[in-house]
């Protein structure tokens, strides 16, 4: 199969610019449907395979999102990379609204998502105390020099469940822990991009300072709309830059991280949880 970058928009990027479109594919996954259908094409000769997060139309909730369909289906379509971009609120002064942060860490305190493939019958447990790929990383940080974006490396994701912004007091609380930039989807993904051996990282764009900033007015829908098309225009030119320099062939970092993640016996695997996982974990079930 051939290799693609994969690419996943989030809050106001539901489609890319440049993309010369050569189909849209809708996969039946063993995990339900996932938010769209998958647009694949080229950009600047770079195969890609892009998705809408929320769906075109802004359809689902964070928590209603199918992340596990959705990585599955990057899996399947031959992604060993997966680049994310998304909204988030920033929990320090000195990352402005349409500045750009790329974490290299997570701290998820979502509440009852679904954010692994096992279960049922397969008990894994991935390695995951660095859960960025430096490689992407590398190449994001690069694009957005060239392209002149205010981009900071580095730095703490926090998850959160919503749909609800932070309360005044959650939003004290995370900025004493020391966060960096808050956001309600990325750790999910990032858990599973693991569990399916896909390197991961995400470009959070700065919509807002959460509720903490005492000079500022608390986040709300009106004014994350008000930057996320500057926001989405940043992206779609860091994404065209940083495509260029990634290689779909080259071997993801996280190759292997599953051989020995599984504590089942796989001959008392069940029948219907080896074909459930069987994209992902058949080359060492063989």
């Amino acid at each position: 199969m051939r290799k693609r970058i994969g690419l996943v928009g989030g809050s106001g990027l539901y489609s890319l610019p440049g993309l010369a479109v050569s189909e849209e594919v809708k996969l039946e996954t063993p995990f339900g449907a996932p938010s769209d259908a998958f647009v694949l094409g080229e950009v600047s000769g770079v195969p890609v395979a892009f998705l809408a997060r929320h769906g075109r139309g802004h359809r689902f909730l964070p928590s209603e999102v199918n992340y596990r369909a959705n990585v599955w289906g990057f899996r399947k379509l031959g992604c060993p990379y997966l680049v994310s971009s998304s909204a988030c609120g920033s929990m320090k002064l000195e990352y402005a609204p349409t500045d750009l942060v790329l974490p290299d860490q997570f701290l998820d305190l979502t509440k009852g998502r679904r954010s692994t493939f096992f279960g049922e019958g397969c008990v894994s447990h991935v390695s995951f105390s660095h859960p960025v790929s430096a490689y992407l990383l590398d190449v994001l940080a690069s694009a957005a020099g060239e392209t002149g974006a205010v981009a900071h490396r580095g730095g703490t994701y926090l998850c959160m469940e919503g749909p609800q912004f932070s309360t005044l007091a959650e939003s004290r609380l995370y900025r004493s822990w020391g966060v960096d930039v808050i956001g309600m989807t990325n750790a999910t993904e990032a858990k599973l991009c693991r569990e399916a051996e896909i390197d991961y990282a995400t470009m959070c764009l700065v919509t807002d300072y959460d509720c903490w900033h005492e000079e500022e007015a608390p986040v709300s829908v009106e004014a994350v709309l008000a930057v996320l098309k500057k926001n989405a225009e940043t992206a779609d030119r860091i994404l065209v830059r940083a495509l260029s320099s990634l290689d779909p062939e080259r071997p993801p970092d996280c190759d292997g991280a599953m051989r020995f993640a599984v504590l089942s016996d796989p001959a008392r695997v069940p029948a219907d949880a080896r074909e459930r996982l069987a994209l992902l974990m058949e080359r060492y079930w063989k």
